[in-house]
């Protein structure tokens, strides 16, 4: 368990703070500035941890991780170090992803881009020495105050005739040339585009291809510097309304039309990012790429739901080099030295050469290479995703190069033994930020992937379907729920409410659900431990061939129920495995087998049953709700040990019945008709009644008199006779269920009238959706084109709606 050190947005955090005293960081020395986001950290830096541990989450907690933990961060190190010395760590002048708020470089992932409602501006760039100018189209007029060419299609017939030529940039009388470049799209805008070398990563590209100059017009907080001629001063946006306004005073605004596009934007401000030349530091990912993706096109890692597999190939066979060097103070410090007496001036852009630059370890006291005494550090430090992506090995004290022998043999022997690990859950706006990167790292320096399966789960959002966040005040913070309905039942209901991979809605009345559930498990425990002698729970469970029909039932259906879940988890389908839980604990064990139970003539067979079950019931239910089955588990099994280190139960070998288990479905069905009839007709549940009932299969008819005892004492009925052929009681309500058609004495009971109503009622019903079919199979079209299947089940249902007719007529009958 841990936490990383979110460099940019702890810092922000930090700065926020300093800015309502009136200052920033920079009114502090770099060691004083981290000094108080230190404090800050201790401060507040656990809230994550606490929150897990309230949850449920069973971690190995003495091995806490932070990753700026000085055995972490020199790991950090030595991964730097190394990858400069293979070549895949340079330094280069490129087009970044600038956040002017946060003042740092972003990596391509930290900058999603937004699609927004903007404009398209046409501006005429006058021909030098001619009355014709080119139209060129832009979205950011702003930044033609660094253009350094036009550009079109060299096959564009519009424009073949100006290539070659000059035009006079607007506004600033700078002269620049027409150029064609196949990379221009003749469909977007006009087919001529301004070409902004420093400020535009297509741009960029042509800037190198052909020799053109890079001019940088904005300082980092986004304001324009002296490039930028009289605009120098002003805010990025506010010089686009000045530029606007200018050009049409100077009659070369052509026009302004709407135009939809992705914008980039800061993950974490959320402020418009700039693309910016700049010199930083990267990591060159294809060569660390290439494994990562093999290892998921060979099956040796699975994503779940399986469609993010597509997701995860398209970003990792595109993938660009990563930004790691951020502008910012906490994080860890690039092990980057420079030699101010061998450094060269800032070249070219995209210069690689890595002349009066020291990486090691340790500062330098002096030059390798010329033994000048003049060493600085760089002032970056790394993104924290530099850290983050080592997570599966650093942990563990990798590369045990500071520790005494015994202590590295120990951590590499846990190492050893936990790498890889079995499943990531993890979230998909981090599969390019985190898994990639953990799967490339773990492959590059253990030589293993890191995990074999990937759990994408769904995003949390409230029940208007809004994803929920502190800006939007419309979270729901996970400590109220525990303190209000139990982290079981906070747990509990978020697995069931949450398909595979898909968003779950939230509301606090939704928690009610598993607070309903811890309450009905912990009930029937304490029923149990109350009834069934402490033996029972040491007692092995009898063979099925000795076991009475319920309890024969109850084990079959637990050993169902058991390989479904086990299978569902296999799957990763977590809420189809609580669901299952749920309706074998609530309906079948408590609802009927405790029932019945209460009722048992064979005792000590039933107490083991009951124990035995009650028993595995905790075991499968901890993993979903851990507090409230360890609490049981240490009292009905005090000797035991935690149930955290108990086995998982296996299903038992020959009890699965299914002939019993549809034996005793059948008479479900009918108690459960008994218990609707008693409900719609105001029966108090404890008053005691009569039915009979008739079923034209001699099979359920001799089932139900066999088992009349479980229909008596579920139903709470007095008597239930079976009949040897219709013959309905002189008062009475009836339900048809099962194949059987119930009587419920109603003499004295139930007002004639109010049946009749509700007779008539569903006769209307019925009659209505029997006409409705008979005029679907009437049209010659349906029974001609419909599949044989299709039409057999129309026509047996309307055969079943006919005889549902006939016996509520009969029953109507009886009340006449």
């Amino acid at each position: 368990p841990g936490t990383d050190h979110a460099g940019i947005a702890t810092q922000n955090v930090v700065e926020r703070k300093l800015a309502s005293e009136g200052k920033s960081r920079h009114d502090f020395s770099r060691a004083a500035f981290l000094a108080k986001v230190w404090e800050w950290k201790e401060a507040h830096g656990s809230t994550i941890i606490r929150q897990l541990k309230r949850l449920g989450c069973a971690c190995d907690w003495p091995r806490e991780r932070f990753t700026m933990d000085d055995g972490y961060s020199e790991a950090v190190r030595e991964i730097f170090i190394r990858l400069y010395e293979q070549g895949l760590i340079y330094r280069g002048n490129y087009i970044i992803n600038w956040c002017p708020r946060c003042a740092t470089a972003l990596s391509d992932e930290e900058a999603p881009h937004v699609e927004t409602d903007g404009y398209l501006y046409h501006i005429r760039y006058p021909l030098k020495n001619s009355p014709q100018y080119l139209i060129v189209a832009t979205t950011r007029p702003e930044t033609m105050l660094g253009d350094t060419a036009v550009a079109v299609n060299p096959q564009d017939e519009r424009y073949r005739a100006f290539i070659g030529k000059t035009v006079v940039l607007p506004l600033v009388g700078r002269e620049i040339p027409v150029i064609a470049d196949a990379f221009v799209d003749p469909k977007f805008g006009t087919g001529a585009v301004k070409v902004t070398p420093a400020h535009d990563p297509n741009d960029y590209g042509m800037g190198k291809r052909h020799n053109l100059p890079f001019i940088t017009i904005f300082h980092p907080d986004g304001r324009c510097n002296e490039h930028a001629g009289e605009y120098a001063g002003q805010d990025r946006f506010e010089a686009r309304e000045a530029v606007i306004e200018d050009l049409r005073e100077s009659r070369l605004l052509e026009k302004i039309e709407p135009h939809h596009h992705a914008v980039g934007h800061c993950y974490r401000c959320h402020s418009v990012v700039e693309p910016y030349l700049s010199k930083q530091w990267f990591v060159k990912m294809k060569p660390l790429s290439l494994p990562a993706i093999e290892a998921v096109k060979n099956g040796s890692i699975r994503f779940h739901p399986e469609r993010w597999t597509k997701v995860y190939l398209n970003w990792m066979e595109n993938i660009q080099d990563w930004c790691i060097s951020r502008q910012i103070w906490w994080g860890h410090r690039l092990p980057v030295y420079y030699c101010q007496d061998c450094l060269p001036p800032d070249g070219a852009a995209g210069d690689l050469s890595r002349q009066g630059i020291i990486v090691g370890r340790d500062k330098p006291a002096a030059c390798p290479q010329c033994g000048s005494p003049r060493i600085v550090q760089d002032d970056d430090v790394l993104d924290t995703w530099f850290s983050s992506w080592l997570w599966p090995f650093a942990t563990f004290g990798w590369p045990f190069a500071n520790l005494p022998a015994p202590a590295a043999a120990a951590r590499q022997a846990d190492l050893e033994y936990f790498y890889p690990t079995a499943t990531l859950v993890t979230a998909p706006e981090i599969i390019f930020f985190w898994v990639a990167r953990m799967i490339m790292a773990g492959l590059h320096f253990q030589g293993k992937i890191p995990f074999r399966d990937v759990y994408i789960h769904g995003t949390v959002r409230d029940e208007t379907g809004k994803k929920m966040s502190k800006s939007l005040g419309n979270i729901i913070d996970p400590l109220e729920i525990i303190d209000d309905f139990g982290a079981d039942a906070l747990r509990f209901s978020i697995i069931s409410l949450t398909a595979m991979g898909q968003d779950v809605f939230l509301s606090k009345e939704k928690f009610e659900f598993g607070r309903n559930f811890a309450n009905k498990i912990w009930n029937a425990a304490r029923f149990i431990m109350l009834k069934v002698p402490a033996a029972a729970f040491q007692a092995a469970l009898p063979r099925p061939e000795t076991l009475p029909r319920a309890e024969r039932w109850i084990v079959s259906r637990f050993s169902s129920t058991l390989e479904k879940i086990n299978e569902a988890l296999q799957k990763y389908r977590f809420n189809e495995a609580a669901g299952l839980l749920y309706d074998f604990v609530w309906h079948e064990f408590c609802d009927r087998y405790i029932e019945l139970a209460k009722s048992s003539a064979a005792l000590t067979v039933t107490h083991t049953v009951l124990a035995v079950l009650l028993e595995r019931i905790l075991r499968i239910a901890h993993p979903f709700m851990p507090f409230l089955t360890e609490e049981l588990w240490l009292k009905v099994n005090p000797q035991g040990g935690f149930l955290l280190q108990a086995g998982w139960p296996a299903p038992p070998d020959g009890y699965i019945d299914l002939p019993t288990e549809e034996r005793m479905q059948f008479l479900w069905d009918v108690v459960t008709a008994i218990r609707t009839l008693r409900c719609e007709n105001n029966i108090k549940p404890r008053q005691e009644v009569e039915i009979s009932i008739f079923a034209d299969d001699p099979r359920k008819n001799t089932i139900l008199s066999e088992d009349a005892a479980y229909v008596r004492n579920l139903a709470r009925v007095s008597s239930a006779a079976i009949l040897g052929r219709r013959q309905p009681p002189e008062q009475c309500v009836s339900s048809i269920a099962a194949g059987c058609e119930i009587f419920l004495h109603s003499a004295g009971a139930i007002d004639p009238a109010a049946e009749i109503k509700k007779l008539d009622e569903q006769i209307a019903l019925a009659e209505k959706e029997i006409c409705r079919k008979e005029t679907l199979l009437a049209k010659d079209g349906f029974v001609a084109k419909a599949p044989a299947a299709v039409v057999e089940k129309e026509r047996s249902s309307l055969a079943a709606l006919r005889d549902e007719v006939r016996k509520l007529r009969a029953a109507r009958e009886l009340f006449e």
